[in-house]
């Protein structure tokens, strides 16, 4: 069973600095039929203006990480880590016990793009912890790149997180195909960040997003030009 959430749907507010997108309920914006998928709690997409961003701001139990599609976003905490995030990086904080942190653009001339997930964390108060690391382009060309999951000894570099759930990017060229098996009683969702694409027969856009239950296999296909696509596979 795919479900589609349609980017149009989201909840939308432009404050100028920042111009979001809420696949699901978060901040001022509260919809009952949207809290969240599974693990999943939070999907935002973000366009935050040059030299603005978000001031420091608590989080506790909750594991967060951040996918940049354009330009670049900085990054400061009260765990000393001061770094820059760009396209082609994946950066992941487990909040565990709390962390303040700030993040604004890293360019007084130039817009950022990003997409924030949000995962419920299967233990709480675990000491909170942050990893950042960069990846080929080429890794994730044409196949699902693993960015996240609860894994110690993944079969690539990725962040570890406190729940029972993996992320993925993959950008597909034009004319590609991709298939990932679900495990049976396990749960995926998919959200389009770049271009068009098919799934599972289904036609999405940028913006789109999709829930997979009782679905055997992820199947995407590029839908005229490039696709560039997250996978979240759930418990």
């Amino acid at each position: 069973m795919v479900h589609l959430r349609k980017a149009e749907a989201r909840g939308h507010f432009d404050h100028g600095w920042l111009n979001t997108y809420h696949t699901f309920s978060f901040g001022k914006y509260s919809d009952p039929a949207h809290m969240g998928f599974r693990a999943l709690r939070v999907l935002n997409d973000d366009r935050v203006a040059p030299g603005k961003g978000f001031g420091a701001h608590g989080h506790r139990d909750m594991e967060i990480f951040t996918y940049v599609l354009e330009g670049g976003l900085a990054h400061n905490d009260s765990m000393g880590e001061r770094h820059v995030l760009r396209p082609n990086e994946i950066q992941a904080m487990s909040a565990g016990t709390g962390v303040i942190h700030s993040e604004f653009n890293a360019s007084n001339t130039d817009p950022v793009h990003l997409l924030q997930i949000w995962i419920l964390p299967a233990v709480e108060d675990v000491p909170p912890s942050y990893r950042q690391f960069a990846y080929d382009p080429s890794e994730k060309r044409n196949r699902l790149r693993l960015l996240v999951g609860p894994d110690t000894n993944p079969s690539e570099p990725a962040a570890f997180i406190h729940q029972d759930a993996r992320a993925y990017a993959c950008v597909l060229d034009p004319g590609k195909t991709i298939e990932q098996p679900i495990a049976p009683g396990r749960h995926a969702w998919v959200h389009c960040a770049q271009g068009n694409m098919m799934l599972n027969g289904h036609a999405m856009k940028q913006g789109d997003g999709a829930a997979l239950s009782d679905e055997r296999a992820i199947q995407i296909a590029t839908n005229g030009g490039h696709g560039e696509f997250l996978v979240i596979d759930l418990a």
